[in-house]
């Protein structure tokens, strides 16, 4: 059995000294953990209980000469993403049971944020985890294989799905798509549409993570 390989980028530690929550930033194609890690000194203030990590994902990109990917994207068929999100899927569980567990946590205290790439991951991961983690904002992202999740769920943490509608990289119409899968199945749902925003994360959408957040990390 290969080893599983580990993830490793920039941290923030807890403003008052005693990580109480771990947040988890999971950056898009191409990008690294710096990238989404800009997000943390805005949260911070809002979370001062809150340990920030933001990992490189495991992969160098196959379509670009630097920057890391989740998985390929070189062949859009739903099959084959939904195969890459499977082999990357392990490796963050990993990197997220060794987060907590290094910081004396419980899932009931992780929330993902995840941008494009990341939020598929976070999506993926988060309700096939055996213990509900505190829940997962979604960036331009959104289920990929929805059709298989009913048979893997086994947690139902909270939602929060945010997305341009002038997407022109990751459809906008993938909100509705990921909003009716996982209400389906239990999993509560908030949306948020962001007017005229393409492909990135807006200070509307900053503002809805953190609203959400406050909710589920008590």
């Amino acid at each position: 059995m290969s080893k599983i390989p580990s993830l490793s980028g920039p941290s923030l530690k807890p403003k008052s000294g005693t990580a109480k929550q771990l947040i988890v930033l999971l950056h898009g194609l191409g990008a690294d953990g710096n990238d989404l890690f800009g997000l943390a000194p805005e949260l911070a203030p809002h979370f001062p209980d809150a340990h920030f990590i933001s990992p490189n994902a495991p992969f160098a990109c196959d379509m670009a000469p630097y920057g890391y990917q989740w998985f390929s994207m070189l062949d859009r068929d739903p099959a084959k993403l939904y195969a890459g999100i499977l082999t990357a899927a392990p490796i963050l569980n990993t990197f997220l049971d060794t987060q907590l567990a290094s910081l004396n946590l419980d899932d009931s205290k992780l929330a993902l944020i995840g941008f494009s790439q990341g939020s598929m991951m976070s999506l993926h991961v988060a309700p096939r985890r055996a213990k509900a983690i505190a829940g997962v904002v979604g960036f331009s992202g959104g289920v990929i294989g929805g059709d298989m999740l009913g048979n893997d769920i086994r947690s139902k943490p909270p939602v929060c799905l945010i997305h341009g509608d002038a997407d022109p990289v990751v459809p906008y119409s993938l909100m509705k798509a990921s909003e009716i899968v996982l209400s389906s199945l239990g999993v509560p749902v908030e949306t948020h549409t962001r007017p005229g925003l393409p492909h990135g994360i807006d200070g509307g959408g900053m503002q809805a993570t953190v609203a959400f957040l406050k909710k589920v990390l008590k």
